[in-house]
């Protein structure tokens, strides 16, 4: 096909084609077209040294056939990892490395992947070898070896297995034989040491949390509903510790950042695959997916936070109350400036929680920027068009550098933007459980969906980009405040709505609570039709709300209680009882 200059085609460089089987394996077939430009018939390059841009040029389009594995059996995915045209299909080795987990185990990966140790040669036996000639002698070894390579530097904790770390033993013996004198060998060695330097600090850690006092627990209800009961349950909150709030709101941000910053940067991608995640709650399951837990926990820890501080001390006055929930508001909008969604969502699941969004008399002593800005960033996380707004401000976050650091007097606060953004988990998460529910995990003639992989994958390499981001953070811990994170005591649901109906008892109507445009969750239009058994989409999608400014009279709605907040909205529906109030978790 040829057209004059100027008057390209405009048609896609990629197009569909169809699909095409081979082997028992299916291939999506797509037609490539590249550009290549000629002289007129006329012309030669040795007509003129320079290009003639007035020369009568044409437009040659080539197309070209690409294929990608999009359903297989096991054994023929192996096939694909070691003699696939990875220049025909770059993405499948990727794919195939984060998400493997959801179809084969590591340690039967690793039994199809690496071939057995050649017999040993006799003594007498030298062998000869040139430079360059190590493994010439098989070139799907060669690819084993790079693919063991790609491996170990990009999901290093896929061998993770304490205390013998048999699958990386396995990788040390092949390469041992295979590869001695490469990199992959290093890299495995290198890595060897790394796990059991880190099962020391672990033990170390562990010996140092039983030597201190544990961590505060959730202070038991003793009394019945009543201003006595309460204050007096109240009176055993009291510490000596010094109060979260009496720093300043840029360091509390700052040091929430940076916890917030350290946790996601460790989360293992594969541990958010929906169907890894959802094994969470089976029984004998309480080890899985820790990186994802330890997010949940920091989570609820910043939400009990802001609910133990708001409603402590049940004899504050408004105004003073107030001034607590201003200060909470500066702390979030200090978070969005760090580009930290994750606290800035917790704060404000917590604003909007039922206990602390009832008190009206507080509320209407914020002053008025104080509460535009809590309408402003409680707009973020709106769960219209499947949370649209959340998304599109983290994708233009992810395309925004800071600016250059400036010089900063001593002890001063940096004024620039950090590297960034640290993002809420809990969107990835409904994503992924979403595409687990989606589409199925295997096909007819029992082949394996990898096009459900690879659109998994697209997922988690936005997660991994994220997490190199986030490692780029210049903050530094500050124990005091990180003290007093800790030592804050934590209220469970009951005793948080039972003392915020001492504050202000229940009342017909709370005009002064703030109103937050409130959108209809697709959880909630989800229930509406017929339950299915064991659908994990169920209380998936919810997002935190403020309640209608409506005083209840009845017991809180179970959103934010600390603790428990993220575990326990995380499990999907069972058996047939009211719905639940929507969720910031999936």
């Amino acid at each position: 096909m040829q057209r004059t200059a100027g008057k390209e085609l405009a048609l896609a460089p990629l197009q569909d084609w169809g699909e095409e089987t081979q082997d028992g394996a299916v291939y999506s077939v797509s037609l490539r077209r590249q550009r290549s430009q000629r002289l007129s018939p006329g012309e030669g390059p040795r007509d003129s040294q320079a290009p003639n841009p007035n020369a009568d040029a044409f437009l040659h389009y080539r197309t070209s056939k690409v294929r990608a594995l999009r359903a297989a059996h096991l054994e023929r995915l192996v096939w694909e990892l070691v003699s696939g045209d990875r220049q025909q299909d770059p993405g499948f080795v990727p794919a195939f490395l984060a998400t493997h987990r959801a179809f084969v185990p590591t340690a039967r990966l690793l039994g199809l992947l690496l071939p057995p140790p050649p017999p040993p040669l006799p003594p007498w036996v030298e062998i000869k070898k040139t430079e360059g000639q190590d493994l010439s002698f098989n070139k799907n070894l060669r690819a084993v070896v790079s693919v063991l390579g790609s491996w170990l530097r990009d999901h290093p904790q896929d061998f993770w297995d304490p205390p013998a770390h048999s699958d990386l033993g396995s990788v040390r013996t092949f390469l041992g034989w295979a590869a001695p004198l490469g990199t992959e060998a290093l890299e495995a060695e290198k890595l060897l040491g790394d796990f059991l330097e880190q099962a020391e600090q672990e033990q170390e850690e562990e010996e140092q949390r039983q030597a201190r006092a544990g961590p505060p627990g959730t202070a038991q209800s003793r009394s019945p509903d009543s201003r006595e009961g309460c204050l007096e349950e109240e009176e055993g909150l009291v510490q000596d510790c010094p109060e979260l709030l009496n720093f300043s709101v840029d360091e509390v941000a700052e040091q929430l950042t940076l916890m917030d910053a350290e946790l996601f940067s460790r989360v293992r991608p594969c541990e958010c695959l929906g169907s890894v995640w959802s094994q969470r709650d089976r029984p004998g399951a309480a080890g899985i997916a820790p990186t994802v837990r330890a997010t949940v926990t920091q989570f609820n820890t910043v939400t009990g936070c802001v609910l133990g501080s708001v409603l402590g001390e049940p004899g504050l006055a408004a105004p003073q109350r107030a001034q607590r929930l201003e200060k909470w508001i500066r702390i979030a909008q200090r978070c969005r400036e760090l580009r930290n969604f994750s606290s800035l969502r917790a704060i404000l699941s917590a604003l909007q929680s039922n206990p602390i969004y009832r008190l009206k008399s507080s509320w209407g002593a914020v002053s008025r920027e104080p509460l535009s800005t809590f309408r402003k960033l409680s707009q973020i996380f709106s769960d219209e068009n499947n949370h649209l707004s959340s998304r599109e401000i983290l994708s233009q976050e992810e395309a925004t550098e800071g600016p250059q650091e400036e010089d900063t007097s001593p002890g001063s606060l940096p004024s620039k933007l950090p590297p960034g953004p640290v993002p809420y988990l809990g969107t990835f998460l409904t994503d992924l459980v979403m595409l687990d529910t989606a589409l199925p995990d295997m096909l007819e003639g029992d082949l394996i969906n990898f096009e459900k992989r690879r659109k998994e994958w697209e997922i988690l390499a936005r997660i991994q980009q994220l997490q190199r981001r986030c490692r780029s953070y210049c903050l530094s811990p500050r124990p005091p405040i990180l003290d007093a994170l800790r030592a804050q005591r934590q209220l469970s649901e009951e005793q948080s709505y039972r003392i915020s109906r001492v504050i202000e008892p229940p009342a017909a109507s709370c005009p002064s609570s703030p109103r937050v445009r409130r959108r209809i969750s697709l959880t909630k239009r989800l229930r509406s039709y017929p339950e299915r058994e064991a659908h994990p989409l169920v209380g998936v999608l919810g997002t935190p709300h403020p309640p209608p400014p409506v005083c209840l009279q009845g017991p809180p709605h179970p959103v934010l209680e600390p603790g428990t907040l993220l575990l326990e909205v995380l499990r999907p529906l069972q058996g047939s009882r009211a719905p639940a109030p929507s969720s910031p978790w999936p």
